[in-house]
Parts: C-alpha cells; structure tokens; sequence
C-alpha cells in the first residue's frame, strides 16, 4: 500500500512527538524546542513554508537516528545527522531545496569557521565538540566550492537560526501548522 501524503507526515511527526523531549545535546533547550525556534525565526523574517520547514526539519536526523540507534559522536548527537534528515525527507519526496538547506546547515558552520575564526569562539560547547566530527574548519577549496552554491546565503541563514534557536521559556507552537505546510509540500 502506498503512504499518503498524510502518513508521510504523520511519520515524520511521529519522531517529535517520540524523542522531541530528548535534550538538545548539552544545550538548555529540548530537540523540539531548538527545531521549532528556529522555523519561528524563519518564518518572522517572512521566508516561504519550503524554508520554515526546512528550519523546522534541520535536525530531523538526529531524531531518526535515536529511532534506529545510530551511532553517537561522543555524546553530542548522531554522525552525518544532516545528511540523514536531508535523505529521510528526499525518500518521501519534500523539495529538493529543502532537503539541501537541511543537508547544509553543518557545512555552513565548518564554512564560518574558516571565514571568521571569531565564529569559532561564539560557539556554544557542544557546537565546538561536534564541529571536530563534521570536518572541523573548512579548507580553502571547501570554502570556495560552499560559497559557489547558489544557496549558500540562505544555507548560512539557516546556520544563523540553527545558532539562536537555544532560548528558554520560548513556547512551543501548535506542530498543526507545519503539518499542513508538510501535506502542502508534498501535494
């Protein structure tokens, strides 16, 4: 039997409702509260649903990857976790644009690292420790190659909600609304 768009989403979603609580690896914030932070941010600053959900989904993959027990970087989440998402949500047919925003967020991190040492420094701990996993600083030839993508100002948006989304006592919205821009997307 083929899956619905309405069962796709429902299955995604099934992943929050199952390990949203779980902690954001080592920050003050819950894995559903980081994700849904940063989706208000994009869409305050009036991006498209694609990109919302893109925000809202950046970190699908280290949900799915507590659902099948994958591997873990030191206790700071799971390996290649953005690739995961950005596969995850490939397989049931979600905008390329969007599953490329989600695959990029870490590069956008590694690239800003190279770009401003600075960066480095406002890191927050458990973002340091993941970065040494995901490649640490780019080289040269990665910076150019990132900064030839024709999205990469939007990717390096995305990393800048990724980074601000760790606020506490910031309600969590009804999930309703992503739902439908989901079922939208996929219609």
């Amino acid at each position: 039997m083929n899956k619905t768009n309405r069962d796709i989403v429902d299955e995604i979603f099934a992943l929050y409702a199952a390990f949203g609580d779980a902690d954001y690896i080592g920050e003050p914030v819950s894995q559903l509260e980081h994700m849904s932070q940063a989706a208000q941010l994009a869409e305050s600053e009036g991006y498209p649903p694609e990109v919302i959900l893109a925000a809202f989904f950046h970190d699908l993959g280290h949900l799915f990857a507590q659902r099948e027990q994958l591997s873990q970087m030191g206790g700071f989440g799971v390996m290649d976790h953005e690739k995961l998402g950005a596969d995850y949500l490939r397989k049931f047919g979600f905008p390329e644009l969007l599953a490329r925003l989600v695959e990029s967020h870490v590069e956008a991190k590694r690239y800003l690292t190279y770009k401003n040492p600075d960066y480095f420094n406002r890191l927050s701990e458990a973002s340091r420790q993941t970065l040494n996993y995901q490649g640490g600083v780019m080289s040269p030839e990665e910076a150019r190659a990132f900064e030839a993508d024709e999205n990469h100002a939007l990717i390096l948006k995305m990393r800048e909600w990724d980074e601000k989304a760790k606020e506490t006592q910031v309600p969590v919205p009804s999930l309703e609304k992503y739902k439908k821009m989901a079922i939208d997307l996929l219609d």
